[in-house]
């Protein structure tokens, strides 16, 4: 018996220092690295109406205000940029030049896209030269494609066939953030009816977008009412996850100094598989 107490005593002796003697092992590492959300800033600005009154003052007083915080990627001009069809487009050439000198001297490497406005549909041609084209989509700068920028063309109140068209074929493997001059006839919208697209024409813009696209769409810019405004769920059925906004105004043309003259700032945020985007206005003297 004492035999068997003391072989006992002795293997677990043996266990012991065999146990440490072994390397201990490193605890495993997580194969899965920390996500670290991105934000990328950028600036929405409608109705600039360079070529009325003092618009073009205005405007080259706003628009570094617009780009010097947040460290901005990006700014969208949402139509009217210029005054172009007044007095029958003799001036169109200049307010153009004007409006675009303006943005090239101020936004130096920063990029951007304008649409096309109601002050600009007879001009179309101008616009082109010196704006781009009045509908067509690229990759949102900053977002390794995975986000889509696409602008439109409803300049007279109906969107064209090929903004239309352009709609249709949104694919699912991409968010977009959208703008158009004219706002959307959304529920519980404040601006003056008359700077309103019809039922019709909105009923046509969110029917066009194939349904598995629909919780893509992040984010909706509008202008033309001179008017801020915000809506941030269910603008639509259907659209339970898109923001719907409307921007004031940058320039002279029935701008209210006090109220709605300005610009939104925006933020588009990438967390993982999560993307937001987010605009509050700025109030610009």
């Amino acid at each position: 018996m004492k035999r068997q107490v003391a072989n006992g005593r002795k293997r677990g002796l043996l266990a012991r220092l065999k146990s440490q003697l072994q390397p201990k092992r490193k605890p495993k590492r997580s194969l899965s690295p920390k996500v670290t959300a991105k934000t990328i800033g950028f600036a929405v600005i409608g109705d600039s109406h360079v070529g009325y009154g003092n618009s073009s003052s205005i405007f080259r007083n706003l628009l570094p205000k617009a780009v010097s915080s947040g460290n901005k990627k990006f700014v969208i001009f949402g139509g009217d940029n210029t005054q172009a069809g007044a007095n029958h487009g003799n001036n169109a050439d200049a307010y153009y030049k004007d409006f675009k000198d303006t943005v090239t001297s101020t936004l130096g490497s920063i990029p951007y896209k304008a649409s096309i406005g109601n002050w600009e549909a007879s001009t179309q041609p101008l616009f082109t030269k010196y704006l781009g084209a009045v509908a067509g989509q690229m990759n949102f700068p900053g977002t390794q494609a995975k986000v889509k920028y696409v602008w439109l063309d409803c300049a007279l109140g109906k969107f064209t066939p090929a903004s239309i068209s352009l709609l249709k074929n949104l694919d699912d493997q991409h968010y977009y953030i959208i703008d158009f001059h004219w706002p959307l006839k959304v529920s519980g919208i404040t601006v003056d009816p008359s700077h309103v697209l019809s039922g019709a024409e909105t009923s046509k813009f969110f029917a066009a977008i194939p349904v598995k696209v629909r919780d893509k769409v992040l984010a909706i810019f509008t202008h033309h009412g001179h008017k801020f405004y915000r809506k941030l769920n269910n603008i639509y059925p259907g659209y339970t996850k898109t923001k719907f906004f409307v921007c004031g105004c940058s320039g002279d043309y029935k701008c209210k100094p006090n109220g709605d003259r300005g610009y939104y700032n925006a933020t588009l945020t990438i967390n993982g598989a999560m993307f937001n985007v987010d605009a509050y206005k700025v109030q610009v003297p």
